[in-house]
């Protein structure tokens, strides 16, 4: 097990009094048959997916009230300090020449890993007169905050991810620890809007996730829908501004006790002031190689 390298830990008590929210938490109703959704228009007669919602109310904790802030390895998730250089997120120039390096940099210092890899982000923005939370997209393309319980990789698609997208290099690289961190952060802030709130990764067992195909034009990836439990705790960080980054461990090939899956979603946050703008955020995903 690789010991996460120290980083500056977003503060707490500055932004927060330490207050917890009852929030509604949407999973998957089991069923039948292998869970699928499309990301396009699916054939006529197929419906787009097959699989229901059922809310829950959750009590979600803040975490910048934690004794001990939530760990990368641990909990499976970390708030960190992270000023960015970038001042236009839809400049795909700044993104991937400026933004993709800072990343790669706080991904590296925050894992201890040998060698980070990013390979995509998406902007999310609710639309205007924050509609209610969907999982679809805006008029202008743009993809809406994910309102279910989901974790973005399973222990099949986490290596199939490798072989995709580093050919040659991943027989190699397979047979080492490697992991899957997003990093996560509001396009402005204080972000009071749909927030994130994550899942402490020792509170799932291994049957609440459920393998759901998601399929593309070009290839079926697989995520993980997750089932309900009481005993999951929830955490998410109010008031995140544009200088915080929430790491989120989406796959750990290492079994030996280290957070593996921190599932997560979008969900309403019943302080959240009238007058708040609607969430804009983008995520930013990467493969993390440790040594041998």
């Amino acid at each position: 097990m690789t010991t996460s390298a120290p980083v500056k830990v977003s503060p707490g008590a500055t932004r927060s009094e330490g207050r917890a929210v009852d929030g509604e938490l949407f999973y998957l109703v089991p069923a039948r048959g292998k869970p699928y959704r499309y990301t396009y228009a699916p054939p006529p007669g197929t419906p787009e997916q097959n699989t229901q919602y059922a809310s829950h109310r959750m009590r979600i904790e803040d975490g910048r009230a934690a004794t001990v802030p939530p760990r990368l390895d641990v909990e499976g998730f970390q708030l960190v300090e992270h000023e960015t250089t970038v001042n236009d997120f839809h400049d795909e120039t700044q993104l991937r020449d400026v933004y993709y390096a800072e990343a790669e940099a706080l991904v590296l210092e925050a894992t201890g890993a040998q060698r980070v890899v990013i390979f995509d982000h998406t902007i999310r923005r609710r639309p205007p007169g924050r509609p209610p939370l969907g999982s679809g997209r805006t008029t202008d393309g743009v993809r809406e905050p994910v309102a279910r319980v989901h974790n973005d990789y399973t222990v099949r698609s986490g290596p199939q991810r490798v072989r995709d997208l580093l050919g040659e290099e991943a027989p190699e690289l397979l047979t080492r620890r490697f992991a899957i961190v997003n990093v996560w952060r509001p396009l402005a802030g204080p972000l009071f809007d749909a927030p994130l709130a994550a899942c402490d990764a020792r509170s799932v067992a291994f049957e609440d996730l459920v393998a759901s195909d998601l399929i593309y034009r070009d290839r079926v990836g697989e995520t993980y829908n997750v089932r309900y439990s009481a005993r999951h705790r929830w955490t998410y960080f109010p008031a995140m501004t544009t200088d915080e980054a929430l790491l989120l461990k989406c796959y750990d090939s290492d079994t030996s006790g280290v957070a593996r899956f921190a599932p997560h979603t979008a969900f309403e946050d019943p302080s959240t002031p009238p007058d708040a703008p609607p969430r804009a955020s983008i995520e930013l995903r990467t493969l993390v190689f440790f040594g041998a």
